[in-house]
């Protein structure tokens, strides 16, 4: 490790991404799938190095559960949608529509290098 990082800093294992909407057409939505935007990436060959990442939605609720209100819902980048860096995932449990304009984290792993 170089001398200038203290033993303590933290490195982010996730790149931040925001949720846009659902997967749609003129007139209906498509709420299994959604669109993710994510920080850096404004081309579709750069979109592809995160196919199969996993994504975390990470929220928090009224009730604790097991000793924290914060959940998640997980899920996966898909593929990449239109020319600017979009892509499309797919989550365990659909995203809520509060969710839109929300942050996401897109986690670094599975990687294939």
């Amino acid at each position: 490790m170089p001398s200038s990082e203290s033993s303590s800093s933290s490195h982010r294992l996730y790149v931040k991404a925001r949720h846009l909407s659902y997967q749609r057409g003129k007139r209906n939505t498509n709420p299994n799938t959604s669109l993710i935007k994510i920080e850096g990436v404004d081309s579709p060959k750069d979109a592809t190095f995160y196919n199969g990442k996993k994504i975390a939605y990470v929220y928090r609720a009224k009730k604790e559960i097991r000793g924290t209100k914060i959940r998640v819902i997980w899920g996966k980048v898909t593929r990449p949608h239109g020319n600017s860096g979009v892509v499309r995932a797919q989550f365990k449990h659909n995203l809520p529509p509060q969710s839109f304009g929300g942050m996401v984290r897109v986690m670094l792993y599975p990687s294939a290098i």
